[in-house]
């Protein structure tokens, strides 16, 4: 899936850079290893998506050890004229949503399981 391609049509929601940014949301402390694992990418693209993230101002990270730790900048607006208005945080909670909050978490899919 890493060259765009997805069951059922050759386009997806999410670009690869908002899937980083969500699971970076998730969890700042994370590996390149796992964003690479759960986004179905790369750990080079993952590491060029996370350059291109902080070189625009919507994340920022510091070394904590041998790790990093991310920072996503909440107050950043969307790039794209056409998505101006909503924050990265915004966006964020829509996709982040919890049970918790009214939401409810997307389901996760097993080996076995198709759609």
């Amino acid at each position: 899936m890493e060259n765009g391609t997805a069951p059922g049509g050759s386009w997806t929601f999410l670009t690869n850079h908002a899937r980083v940014l969500v699971q970076i949301a998730r969890d700042p402390g994370i590996r390149v290893r796992d964003i690479a694992a759960r986004c179905l990418l790369t750990e080079r693209a993952v590491q060029r998506i996370i350059a291109d993230l902080e070189q625009a101002g919507y994340l920022s990270h510091e070394r904590r050890g041998r790790a990093n730790h991310y920072h996503v900048i909440d107050g950043k607006q969307l790039r794209h004229p056409a998505d101006s208005g909503p924050t990265i945080a915004e966006l964020l909670a829509t996709l982040l949503r919890s049970s918790a909050d009214g939401g409810s978490p997307a389901p996760k899919a097993g080996p076995g399981d198709r759609t």
